[in-house]
């Protein structure tokens, strides 16, 4: 029993200094606010020699994104800005591992509204469990839905569940902040979780 107690232990204390290696790799790669391929695959290369760590959750999330974007061997500007995103708000922890954003800090539509999908026009920013923009994009477009960049015809806004603290200072606060005016305004937007959006899904 006390050997396993030691061993995990153990394994707890190289765990975190894994992550505190991913989180000064990510910061590195991260700091000159561009990324490009090699660095992409650098990263890939590390988790997957790290396995054990990629099991915790935003790390996994981290993985799984790092997967997606190389599998075609291109780094495409949307892909390069979620990459950079995540990696940003991994390496200043900006969110405990695990956690994602409690929702009192953003401006989300309270209650939230039934989401419908055909003829409705959806925006998508910060980055999401569901996979890439692209993917939730998809999702949207396969139910009848269009899905694009904020304007004012957008219906519905849906923030990414690993948005941050400081989310009104982050490169998607933009879009949020214009939202909740227009809804100030009286235009029909909601701003609606991530969360929220995949239940209807």
């Amino acid at each position: 029993m006390e050997d396993h107690l030691l061993n995990r232990l153990g394994d707890d204390r190289i765990t975190a200094r894994q992550i505190d290696e991913l989180v000064g790799l990510a910061r590195g790669v991260a700091a000159d606010g561009d990324l490009n391929l090699a660095e992409v695959e650098f990263l890939q290369k590390w988790l997957a020699a790290n396995a054990a760590i990629s099991q915790t959750p935003v790390i996994r999330t981290l993985y799984q994104r790092i997967n997606d974007v190389i599998q075609d061997g291109v780094l495409d500007d949307d892909e390069k800005v979620m990459l950079l995103e995540t990696l940003n708000s991994f390496s200043s922890r900006d969110f405990e591992l695990g956690e994602v954003l409690k929702s009192s800090t953003l401006p989300l539509c309270d209650p939230a509204p039934t989401l419908l999908f055909a003829g409705r026009s959806y925006c998508f920013t910060g980055t999401f469990i569901y996979g890439q923009r692209k993917h939730c994009e998809l999702a949207v477009t396969e139910r009848g839905g269009s899905a694009g960049g904020l304007n004012r015809k957008t219906d519905f806004l849906v923030i990414g569940a690993y948005a941050t603290e400081s989310w009104k200072h982050s490169s998607f606060g933009n879009k949020i902040l214009q939202a909740s005016e227009w809804r100030e305004e009286g235009r029909p937007i909601s701003i609606v979780s991530e969360e929220h959006w995949t239940r209807h899904l």
